[in-house]
């Protein structure tokens, strides 16, 4: 795996000073060599496919999604199990890690990093450190935040191998995408929770759906700390209601998913066991 990277003119600060940029692949590489979305719900095994191949590790989708274990929303269930589906859909970074493990035969590990709550850190001279070194970052972000003006909430999180790093820059897979540096720190640093859109409780409130199941008979006490019941419960009242009351766009539920990056390395290589040893980014205090 090659990293090409160079230093930044014209920086200022002492940590600015020693912000690089740093590419796995260059973006005509990235356009040729990325896996696209591999199934439903399958970023994080397309992102597993990817990163494998960074470590010299081929596999096909089939056996990357396999071994994630990637979990399907279940769009026909009634209401209360269909929010628990959308909740943990897809994969979370452990996941991630114990699939690139078993496609990998071991050969591969990862390590994440939170970054919520807020961590003391420069997200991309950070990155950049861990690319020159031969890691393969893959950023676990809400994709509900820092949406631009005048677009749609998307519908859920997302996986993406980022494939390079420049000054205020991070460049990505799945689709092959550059943001803001200030754009991905913002979906890098969310807690979890999952907005889910009003049409799609709508259409799965029945009279019969048990909406006490969404506070009791969950494991997690966040289904109550956060009323999912009752914020059902407002929408159907708003219904009801048939005026022209500001109404709720969404609901907020439980998320399975914790936001931060993921790095991937050769077990036995000296990033590896590096990424291994690596403290948790400390928390940003309030000066």
């Amino acid at each position: 795996m090659e990293a090409v990277c160079e230093r930044v003119n014209g920086a200022s600060g002492d940590e600015e000073e020693a912000v690089v940029g740093a590419m796995l692949w260059s973006i005509q590489e990235a356009l040729e060599r990325q896996t696209l979305q591999i199934g439903a719900s399958a970023c994080g095994a397309t992102a597993v496919v990817d990163v494998l191949k960074f470590l010299g590790v081929d596999v096909a989708p089939e056996e990357a999604d396999h071994c994630v274990q990637t979990r399907l929303r279940r769009n026909d269930s009634p209401l209360p199990d269909y929010l628990l589906s959308r909740s943990e859909a897809g994969a979370t970074h452990a996941q991630l890690i114990a699939g690139a493990e078993g496609a990998s035969n071991g050969k591969a590990m990862g390590r994440f990093f939170h970054l919520h709550p807020c961590r003391r850190v420069k997200l991309v001279p950070w990155l950049a450190s861990w690319i020159q070194k031969g890691a393969v970052p893959v950023a676990t972000m809400n994709m509900q935040l820092a949406v631009p003006e005048g677009e749609e909430v998307p519908d859920a999180w997302h996986h993406q191998l980022i494939f390079g790093v420049a000054p205020h820059a991070v460049f990505m897979t799945n689709p092959l995408d550059v943001v803001s540096e200030e754009e991905a720190h913002k979906r890098l640093c969310s807690p979890s929770v999952l907005l889910i859109r009003r049409e799609d409780v709508l259409q799965r409130l029945t009279p019969d759906c048990g909406l006490s199941g969404l506070s009791e008979s969950q494991s997690d006490p966040r289904w109550k700390a956060l009323n999912v019941e009752g914020q059902v419960r407002q929408m159907a009242l708003e219904e009801e209601r048939e005026d022209e009351q500001s109404k709720l766009t969404h609901i907020t539920i439980p998320a399975a998913y914790s936001s931060g990056i993921t790095f991937f390395a050769l077990r036995h290589s000296e990033v590896g066991q590096e990424l291994i040893k690596a403290p948790e980014l400390p928390l940003l205090t309030p000066d």
